[in-house]
């Protein structure tokens, strides 16, 4: 069996606001409880009139307030902005809130401009200077296994129950696959940013993993994926898409192209040519066509569970796709979550 989760921007399509996107995450959460889906992933982001969550954190306690089974996560915290103590803190609290269904994922990347991320950071971003330093940090903590010599040695994490939250190291290049692997992490590769090795990186993290957090490797590719009843209606969303991705290669800050915007998008050369150029990052097409490529994507990450990002036109279509892809892929109602 395939295990299928979901990976959540919480977009804001034009014509639509932050409430309502925000209000559209938590009813997709619960349909993806429903239907069997294996995790549900809260994306961090700042600045962005198309996303509209800077703090996974607070949605995640949201979320697991109205779900039963499904686990719940970060995917990512953008962990160059904070104290890892204090990260360790608020997902403890997590999964003292939500026991056994809780995952911490951490990523480098700001998530946002260098200017947006200098606010957030309050001028003192780091860049991922220390990033590595920070995730070992963050294990240790978890883990209970902080060096003698730290600052943190004997101070109480609180909560203190007994269970821990799952942790992950999400990255689109080698850097994230070889940090994982060597501190025994599980590991994500963003397949929707960086289309074209990731494979190869994903083989790396298995042949380079070392015992430590984990016992064995664990790999995930998230995958931009959009599932229509017909082609036709594929094509019409994935028209949404392309503008987008023209939209974001021009540096322009708007919200989510709507599917009468793009549908009355015209094109130059130029701009024809992004669109081209991105095709490899996304997979959009019937419940046929959408699996058979999903399962092509598995095979070649070799990886135990895909993470599907959907970002359409409109909230009910992007409903729709995780209905459909949760029929293709015969996912259990009511199975405990992995």
């Amino acid at each position: 069996m395939t295990l299928l989760s979901v990976l959540d921007q919480t977009p804001v399509i034009d014509g639509h606001t932050a409430a309502d996107a925000i209000a559209a995450t938590v009813e997709l959460a619960q349909l993806a409880d429903d239907l069997g889906y294996t995790r549900y992933w809260c994306a961090e982001h700042h600045g962005l009139l198309a996303v509209s969550n800077p703090c996974p954190e607070v949605m995640l306690a949201r979320l697991g307030s109205v779900t039963m089974r499904i686990r719940i996560g970060s995917g990512g915290v953008m962990l160059p902005y904070y104290s890892p103590f204090k990260v360790a803190e608020q997902f403890l609290m997590l999964e003292a809130l939500f026991p056994n269904r809780v995952d911490l994922g951490v990523g480098r990347a700001p998530g946002a401009d260098m200017r947006t991320a200098q606010a957030v950071a309050a001028g003192a971003y780091n860049r991922g200077d220390i990033f590595a330093e920070q995730v070992t940090d963050l294990v240790a903590l978890i883990d209970g296994k902080l060096p003698s010599d730290h600052l943190a040695d004997g101070v109480v994490l609180q909560p203190q129950i007994s269970t821990r939250p799952q942790l992950w190291m999400l990255g689109s290049s080698d850097f994230g696959g070889h940090l994982a692997a060597q501190l025994g992490m599980r590991f994500a590769f963003a397949h929707f940013i960086n289309a074209h090795f990731g494979h190869h990186v994903g083989n790396a993290y298995r042949e380079r993993f070392q015992p430590g957090h984990e016992a064995k490797p664990y790999l995930a590719a998230a995958v931009f994926a959009i599932c229509a009843d017909t082609e036709e209606e594929a094509q019409m969303l994935e028209k949404a898409v392309d503008l987008r991705r023209v939209q974001m290669a021009y540096g322009l800050n708007l919200r989510i192209p709507s599917l009468s915007q793009a549908a009355s998008q015209q094109y130059g050369e130029r701009e024809l040519l992004v669109i081209e150029r991105e095709k490899a990052r996304s997979v959009v097409g019937t419940p046929e066509t959408v699996t058979e490529r999903l399962l092509e994507l598995k095979a070649r990450f070799n990886a135990d569970e895909l993470i599907i990002l959907t970002v359409a036109g409109s909230y009910g279509a992007r409903l729709r796709s995780y209905e459909l892809l949760a029929e293709a892929f015969e996912l259990g109602r009511g199975e405990p979550a992995a």
